[in-house]
């Protein structure tokens, strides 16, 4: 599969993907980015993952905290907030619902029957 399609059909999914990872409990960028990659999602650089997390933070959708660290740099800690659990509720039925429509049309005679 050609790396630049799978990347596009990443962007379209990722907020969602990064509010599922928080769903366990608070995170920190490069452990989310990290768990998306085992995954099998592909590395996801903190030059599109960043912007990501400040955009679900500017929209209430999880809040972070910065931590200073006794060794190396501090971090940013990220949670979902109860807005950021109910979008990801709607938003991964909306996505369930779009996967199915999808696989019915890719299956034989690509029907839209059940």
């Amino acid at each position: 599969m050609a790396a630049d399609r799978r990347s596009s059909w990443l962007k379209g999914v990722l907020d969602l993907l990064v509010l599922s990872r928080l769903t366990d409990g608070e995170s920190y960028g490069y452990e989310i980015g990290r768990a998306l990659a085992e995954a099998g999602l592909g590395e996801i650089k903190g030059g599109t993952l960043y912007p990501v997390l400040n955009r679900l933070e500017e929209g209430g959708l999880v809040e972070a905290e910065f931590r200073a660290s006794e060794r190396g740099p501090g971090r940013r800690y990220y949670r979902l907030t109860a807005s950021g659990r109910e979008l990801l509720a709607a938003e991964s039925a909306a996505w369930r619902d779009f996967h199915r429509s999808v696989g019915t049309m890719l299956g034989p005679g690509g029907t839209t029957a059940p």
